[in-house]
């Protein structure tokens, strides 16, 4: 069914938008080849977003014709600033970046778990205005956060969680008492680390995956057919809580001892390394995942080094074959720090090992992005909530809360405009 004029001016704005998103600065000319719209479409969509702002004339082409030049129009990369923070129980990182996506500015502070609730919360609010001020922002236009732990899927917010930093929860509400303006949503920091791998990374090419978070704790995040699966209670991928063989116990519903995080949880893969004398490079990186990356450097056949790979891989496909024989993802990434670090020598022995102890074919691959995965998700995941707003998504008025602030995200069909076809709008 054909679309109203004014939706699809705004389909077609959109499109035109997240073409010069993906490509970079276009004329007239190539978005009207790329869109398949008509010339004069194609010019008022130029001088409509021209006189919103969001687009502007960033140079010219240098096309072999008679006449002119042709004007070069790019995005406005300045009319919002993005804040993305990676939140772990030991600190915070955080990036602002400019609208397209370039990162202006960064930070990243320690926090001990002596520093108490309230002056916890205080500092990473400091630091988030420290860095936009650095990149030259007033305010941020948006705040993606990555954080541990269960988001609640009706509110969006995290959950009351034991283990974890009650300045965790009471940062959220922070951050949006001091910016008051801006968008600020939260997302389990697997969950933001697959779609950051699904975007830039391991899991490019795939729409059905699952992540396995190995660094200081154990996750696992699922897309099936491009789709982010949280669950009922948003705890999808809780799989550090999975009972498994070889461990002292069994988990409970407060503590993951006992589960798989026993086995590949960072402090039970450093003592794993200890017992075959592997160390990491002393100051370089987390214990746990310098002693990986030191093994997959020196190991020789039959060495120490390799033997603690081998058994290593033994504990991961444990987990992996549980998730494949649920799942059927097809497609499994390694991700975090400790996933990084293994690279493919590690993913090669896992990938062997669920070969012998699965039915289902799958496919094993380190992380592309490792322990930054989560920043760039929290940062990408930003930028779409700004420009959905600003380049006038139809329909996203009606997924804002009756405040006016954005919902959690919901799950929703793969949009063509991200990576698929282009395909611009009739009236």
């Amino acid at each position: 069914m054909a679309a109203s004029p004014s939706t699809a001016r705004a389909i077609n704005d959109r499109l035109a938008l997240r073409l010069l998103q993906q490509e970079g600065p276009l004329t007239a000319g190539q978005l009207k080849q790329l869109t398949g719209l008509s010339r004069p479409t194609v010019a008022d969509l130029v001088e409509r977003l021209t006189a919103a702002g969001l687009i502007a004339v960033a140079g010219e082409a240098g096309e072999q014709r008679r006449g002119p030049n042709a004007k070069l129009y790019g995005i406005v990369a300045d009319r919002a600033h993005l804040a993305a923070l990676d939140v772990r129980t030991e600190g915070v990182t955080v990036v602002v970046s400019d609208l397209v996506g370039d990162v202006l500015a960064e930070a990243a502070l320690p926090i001990t778990g002596d520093a108490g609730t309230g002056p916890a919360v205080e500092q990473a609010v400091a630091l988030v205005e420290r860095t936009v001020k650095e990149a030259g922002a007033d305010r941020p236009h948006t705040v993606g956060i990555g954080a541990p732990g269960l988001i609640d899927p009706a509110s969006g917010e995290l959950r009351d969680s034991t283990g974890l930093p009650e300045w965790h929860r009471r940062l959220v509400a922070a951050l949006q008492e001091r910016f008051p303006q801006a968008r600020v949503s939260v997302e389990n920091e697997t969950n933001l680390a697959a779609l950051a791998e699904q975007r830039d990374g391991a899991a490019h090419d795939r729409d059905t995956f699952v992540l396995l978070w190995l660094g200081h704790g154990t996750g696992a995040a699922v897309i099936l057919d491009g789709v982010l699966r949280r669950g009922a209670s948003g705890g999808t991928g809780e799989i550090g809580f999975l009972p498994v063989p070889g461990t002292s116990g069994l988990p409970s519903a407060t503590d993951c001892a006992g589960g798989f995080h026993s086995l590949v949880g960072a402090t039970a893969i450093a003592r794993l390394a200890e017992e075959y004398g592997v160390a990491a490079e002393p100051g370089t990186e987390p214990p746990a995942a310098g002693a990986v990356r030191t093994a997959v450097t020196t190991a020789g056949p039959a060495s120490p080094e390799a033997r603690f790979l081998d058994d290593l891989a033994d504990r991961i496909a444990v987990g992996v074959a549980s998730v494949v024989a649920l799942l059927d993802p097809g497609h499994v990434v390694l991700g975090g720090e400790i996933g990084q670090a293994g690279g493919e020598a590690l993913a090669a022995r896992v990938r062997d090992r669920l070969a012998a102890m699965s039915p289902l074919p799958a496919d094993v691959r380190p992380s592309a992005l490792g322990g930054g995965a989560v920043l760039r998700g929290a940062l990408l995941t930003a930028r779409d909530q700004a420009q959905d707003e600003l380049f006038g998504v139809p329909g996203h008025a009606a997924r804002a809360g009756a405040d006016g602030r954005p919902l959690h995200p919901r799950p929703r069909p793969a949009d063509p405009l991200r990576g698929g076809p282009h395909r611009a709008a009739d009236a």
